[in-house]
Formats: C-alpha cells, structure tokens, sequence
C-alpha cells in the first residue's frame, strides 16, 4: 500500500515538475515576444553573440586541428551569450518603463536577489513619497522614493526612529532617482550589494525582531510600479482613505 502511494505521489511530483517547466518556458517566450517588438536591436545581438562566439570558438580549434570537435562548444557558448543578452535587455526595458513611478522602488527591493529583509513602506505621504526598510548584512538601509524636498525630512525622521532602537549599528539611506546624490532605480541592486558586510546573520535575525515593534507610519503604497496613466489624485484619495 504504502509502496503504491510513494508511486502516485513521485507520478504527482513529476506531472507538477513538467507543468511548471512548460509554464516557465511559456512566459520566456512570452517575454520574448514582447521584448522583440519594442527592441528592434535585440535579434541582431542575439544572432550576432551566437555567430561571433561560434566562430572564434571554431577558429581556436583550427589552430590545434580540433575545429570540429570544438563546433558544439562553440554553439552552445554562442547559445548562452545570447540568452544573457535576451536577459539584461529585458531588465533594462523592464527598468525603465518603471523608473519615475510611484512604487518603483518598492517593487525593485522586492526583486532583490539574496538574504535581504525587506519592509515596504515603513514611512509614506498622501504625495505617494515613501521610505523602505531593508535589513541585511551591511546593517540597515533606508530606501526613499518620491520629491527630494519631501522624502529628506521623510527620511530624517525615520532614521532618527531607527537610531533610537539598534544603537550602534549602521544605517545607510538612500533616495532612488535621476539627480545628483542619488541612485537610478536600475542600479540600486548593485548599489545595496556593494555595501561593506556588517553583520553576521544570527545579528539580522536579532535586529528584525526589535525593528518588528516599529511598525509603519503614513499611509500604504501602490504594489509595483503605478501604471502610466493611473489618475494621481483617485489614487492619494484611496490612500486617504485608508
């Protein structure tokens, strides 16, 4: 009986792995698609890294006398290149299409890769500006979005509230945007992943759970990036609203 169950659940487990295999491949070529008709340039580079690729590849194998054998290495790297390309072209557009965007900022720490603890909208206006809360190795990060005249003090403030409960361990702030002193939306990964490791992570667990009393003030953001022509006002009233 019980070997008869183990059977169903593998047939189950593999019926589901394929499933989302399929549904996986479906929004790549989704993806794909989209990305094809607003980028005119992508299938030149992606045929361009496969061709350029393969053929430095097969010249260093005509050098030895192994051009053929070395082909399928070629291919393959070619494949991978492109794939890379695909990707990064994706994120750009994606990136730029969101950047400007009340919520923007959010949804970015949202995606972030890695053991980041991310708190949304710890402090926020009826103007749709907000400051978010990221916990990880380099200690505390304040992420604010919106006007620079409105999310300084935003910022201030909550960094003061902060201060009052970790002591001694560091806060970073950060205002994502365009001009000087600040950081554009697409970079702020890499700006987050830059910042010198503090603490170990057994010290992040400990400074979640005092930082869990704070709870958030003001009112809640947009989730993701607001759509382009989303009415400002409908939306700060259901935020009143609230």
């Amino acid at each position: 009986m019980a070997g008869k169950q183990d059977k169903e659940a593998a047939k189950q487990a593999k019926k589901e792995k394929r499933a989302a295999g399929k549904a996986r491949r479906g929004q790549i070529f989704e993806a794909f698609k989209m990305q094809r008709k607003e980028d005119k340039a992508l299938i030149p580079w992606m045929l361009g890294s496969v061709l350029v690729i393969t053929g430095v590849v097969f010249g260093i194998g005509f050098l030895i006398n192994a051009q053929w054998a070395l082909l399928p290495l070629g291919i393959l790297l070619g494949l991978l290149a492109a794939v890379i390309i695909f990707g990064r072209r994706v994120q750009k557009t994606v990136y730029s299409k969101a950047d400007g965007q009340p919520g923007a900022a959010g949804w970015a720490l949202d995606n972030l890769r890695g053991k980041w603890r991310v708190t949304q909208t710890v402090a926020a206006t009826t103007q749709l500006d907000a400051v978010h809360r990221v916990l990880g190795g380099p200690g505390v990060i304040l992420v604010a979005e919106g006007a620079p005249h409105r999310v300084k003090g935003l910022l201030a403030q909550e960094k003061k509230r902060v201060a009052r409960l970790i002591g001694e361990t560091p806060i970073y702030d950060v205002i994502v945007g365009t001009e000087e002193g600040q950081v554009p939306l697409r970079k702020l990964q890499g700006y987050l992943m830059k910042l010198p490791r503090n603490l170990k992570p057994a010290q992040v667990d400990a400074l979640e759970a005092k930082l869990a009393a704070l709870g958030s003030r003001g009112a809640a953001m947009p989730k993701g990036p607001m759509p382009q022509g989303a009415k400002m006002r409908n939306v700060q009233r259901t935020i009143r609203r609230r």
